[in-house]
């Protein structure tokens, strides 16, 4: 069943017609993956979006805990007093 077509351009891009992009749920800047089904086929579906802390929980196995304002203002007055003294 086809829900739209396209026209390649000789710099081979394409234009995503509006009721595809809305059922895809894309806009300007998303990835779009392409995948073969079989030999004269394929499936364009969008990319899978992660969060950081996804990506923080692939790499160090556990999801990063929320600070406070308070335990980041120690640290932040000293770079401050470093960057700014009197030399």
């Amino acid at each position: 069943m086809t829900i739209a077509r396209s026209r390649l351009t000789s710099q081979g891009q394409i234009s995503i017609p509006a009721e595809v992009r809305k059922k895809l749920g894309v806009g300007p800047g998303s990835v779009l993956e392409w995948e073969e089904n079989s030999e004269d086929s394929l499936v364009v579906k969008r990319a899978a979006r992660f969060t950081s802390a996804d990506i923080h929980r692939e790499v160090f196995g556990r999801t990063p805990g929320a600070k406070k304002l308070s335990e980041f203002k120690p640290g932040i007055r000293d770079r401050m007093r470093k960057r700014y003294e009197k030399r």
